[in-house]
């Protein structure tokens, strides 16, 4: 972008901080719709819509499919804030599913969905989407935990997307919650990973020097059509400069709310370490070869996995770095308060959501008893 050239208005930051300060939350994440009879998926956001209550009704929207509802909170300063209101927007979901003989779950995969059965959503945005991609739009829906993180300075925000770029890997071993595809065990802990990736415009993103290289590189694409606007970015992090927020988006919906919640807590101590004080060199952050490679090697192995360090030139167990990094991250947990919630992820290095998936399937007949147990935990 030229030094005479006016940003573009999209990118324009917001001027003020939010009254709750800085390092506020967003939550948002999607479920899916499934018969209440067969467990199967439920192509029926359209029925769902009409029939929510008037006071939650702007925070559930539809997703790409019709078998998804993506529920969103409002802004709030606190962990235990944001994961009150999704509670209470579970709630207020499960209740008006049962009407229609309907029930949610939440999960990175829906366990036995194939993609014969897959509608594309009727909205503007979605048949646009359906239209860009063509079948690749119909390929089984996969479901998503995304966590916002506000940030005052877009320069500031720039510099937390490309250090969080390098903890991407750790966020999707922990969050992983997928090991189920098409009625089979496909041996990844994360099948929603692969699958995402075959839309375009997904992964790990590059660094950028600056906020006005990185709006220059996005406006390209809006300059000539190619998207019609930045949120058809669908990288694992991203700036959000309509919200002023750093959007991360790799990790695969939880079960559980007490696992959504350790989750969300540690994405906002690492935010807010890396935008106060900086954690990692240069090297480490342009080790994209290594970034990449770290996350399929969560996405396959979970919790199991072992990370590339490319300072050691050596891989690292995921427990030992996530045992590492909550020691490292208390300080800002407890400006924060939210240290229960960050502890929480060593429980999840014992037993994350695709291990506990498993583990259920050895314990019930079929695939279809394991999702109606999942589906237990949102209510």
């Amino acid at each position: 972008m030229s030094a005479d050239s006016a940003a573009p208005a999209w990118s324009e930051w917001p001027a003020e901080p939010h009254p709750l300060g800085e390092f506020t939350l967003g939550v948002e994440e999607e479920v899916m719709l499934i018969s209440a009879h067969s467990n199967a998926l439920a192509n029926r956001i359209d029925a769902v819509l009409p029939r929510l209550p008037a006071d939650v009704v702007t925070h559930m929207t539809p997703e790409t499919h019709g078998s998804a509802v993506e529920l969103r909170t409002d802004v709030h300063a606190t962990v235990a804030e944001s994961m009150g209101q999704i509670a209470s927007l579970r709630g207020s979901l499960a209740t008006t599913l049962k009407s229609l003989r309907l029930r949610a779950a939440a999960a990175g995969t829906h366990p036995f969905a194939v993609w014969e059965e897959i509608v594309v959503s009727a909205g503007e945005r979605y048949q646009f989407v359906h239209g860009s991609m063509r079948e690749l739009a119909r390929r089984e829906p996969t479901f998503a935990l995304h966590v916002h993180v506000g940030i005052a300075d877009p320069e500031d925000a720039i510099r937390v997307h490309n250090r969080m770029r390098v903890f991407l890997p750790i966020l999707l071993a922990l969050s992983a919650n997928s090991p189920f595809w098409q009625g089979r065990d496909t041996g990844l802990s994360s099948a929603r990973t692969p699958l995402f990736q075959a839309f375009p415009r997904v992964g790990i993103p590059r660094p950028f020097h600056c906020y006005e290289q990185y709006a220059e590189a996005v406006d390209l694409l809006i300059r000539t059509e190619a998207i019609p606007e930045p949120t058809f970015l669908w990288w694992d992090v991203r700036p959000q400069p309509s919200l002023g927020t750093v959007e991360v988006r790799v990790m695969d919906s939880q079960t559980r709310n007490e696992d959504t919640a350790a989750l969300v807590a540690l994405t906002q101590c690492i935010a807010r370490r890396e935008a106060l004080e900086g954690s990692l060199t240069e090297a480490q952050i342009d080790s994209q070869e290594s970034i990449c490679e770290n996350r399929f090697l969560a996405a396959r192995d979970g919790i199991e996995a072992e990370l590339i360090d490319s300072e050691r030139e050596v891989r690292v167990p995921v427990r030992q770095i996530v045992e590492r990094l909550v020691e490292a991250l208390l300080p800002h947990a407890q400006d924060l308060g939210c240290e229960a919630e960050l502890a929480h992820c060593l429980e999840l290095t014992r037993e994350n959501g695709a291990v506990r998936q498993r583990r259920i399937s050895r314990e019930v007949p079929s695939l279809a008893q394991m999702v109606s147990i999942l589906a237990d935990e949102l209510e």
